[in-house]
């Protein structure tokens, strides 16, 4: 079990399988992008599975999240899902991707055993888009989720985050076509995470910006806590359901007290907060010949550790320095 001090339990693995991206996203990282991580640093194929199998079958990991970088270009992707998908007990699975590359390989991460997908899209313009993203791709988005519709990967969620200037007068809209095509859309308070720490509190759109805009529209009922358990994202019954939209506000509205996730970053490093700056190496001990056990020890250890909140809500917050590319979104 990972137990911190504060007496919860992560039972929600996230793992980065890549740092690479095929977007630049201006609230990610620099248009020329990153000094990516060489090969020899990140974990191969069966180190991954080694690590999820040892989280699934010794420490309580229930779920397990798949993400980047952008994780569809990891080439193993499919034969990790189908590995994973084997162990016992079988964890659920999903993947957080930006959808490109989806529209091909969305039948065969569900056949792999993978149960659903978030797909990032900010904008229905492509024009905000291509600003946004620093590329022309918002069609191969929309086919993608088409794609993962259509392979039973549902629910398939979309999450947006809305910019000052570029995007933020599409809350409503952005609504209306996930509530027509079957999407559940969770917007998503821009975080600290960008490589240039470009990040600034002031101006940026907050949950209340986004709720009022959605009500310019739509009827919100709150679904309560009870309903949220430990989901980063508040939800809302959109006109009375059966439609749902999600807040994730993670600045303005904090959620440790109900954290349950544990982060596994592409060079095998430990982090138990997105915006932990410390991580503690697993990488060096499954390479040095450690038994699973020693594995389980390490692991214990650095979620006890955990701090009881991520610090976001201090304005004198300190950006990490690994941008969210290298950690998992």
């Amino acid at each position: 079990m990972l137990i911190d001090t504060y007496g919860r339990v992560a039972t929600d693995l996230r793992v980065s399988l890549t740092d690479r991206c095929n977007l630049r996203c201006t609230y990610c990282m620099p248009e020329e992008g990153l000094q990516w991580l060489t090969k020899t640093d990140l974990l191969d194929d069966d180190e991954i599975v080694r690590l999820i199998s040892v989280a699934v079958a010794d420490l309580g990991i229930e779920e397990v999240r798949f993400t980047g970088g952008e994780p569809l270009l990891r080439p193993g992707l499919v034969g990790i899902v189908q590995r994973v998908a084997a162990l016992e007990p079988r964890p659920r699975m999903s993947l957080t991707t930006n959808g490109i590359g989806l529209g091909r390989t969305a039948a065969a991460l569900k056949d792999a055993g993978l149960d659903r997908v978030n797909v990032s899209l900010d904008t229905l313009r492509p024009d905000v888009f291509k600003t946004l993203t620093r590329r022309n791709r918002h069609h191969d988005v929309l086919d993608g989720l088409e794609a993962a519709r259509a392979a039973g990967l549902t629910p398939v969620k979309v999450n947006a985050v809305l910019m000052p200037g570029l995007n933020d007068d599409e809350a409503p809209d952005l609504l209306a076509w996930a509530v027509e095509h079957d999407y559940e859309l969770r917007f998503i308070e821009q975080m600290p995470l960008d490589a240039q720490h470009g990040w600034k509190r002031d101006g940026m759109i907050t949950a209340g910006d986004i709720l009022a805009s959605l009500r310019t529209r739509f009827a919100l009922t709150p679904e309560g806590d009870d309903a949220r358990g430990s989901a980063p994202a508040e939800r809302w019954l959109v006109d009375g359901g059966p439609a749902r939209v999600g807040v994730i506000a993670s600045v303005t509205r904090p959620f440790c007290r109900a954290c349950d996730r544990t982060r596994l970053t592409a060079d095998g490093q430990v982090r138990t907060c997105l915006f932990a700056t410390e991580e503690t190496d697993l990488r060096g001990a499954l390479r040095s010949g450690a038994p699973d056990e020693e594995i389980a020890r390490i692991w214990k250890q650095a979620m006890w550790g955990k701090k009881a909140g991520s610090g976001l809500d201090d304005p004198s917050f300190l950006q990490p320095e690994r941008p969210m590319s290298a950690i998992g979104g």
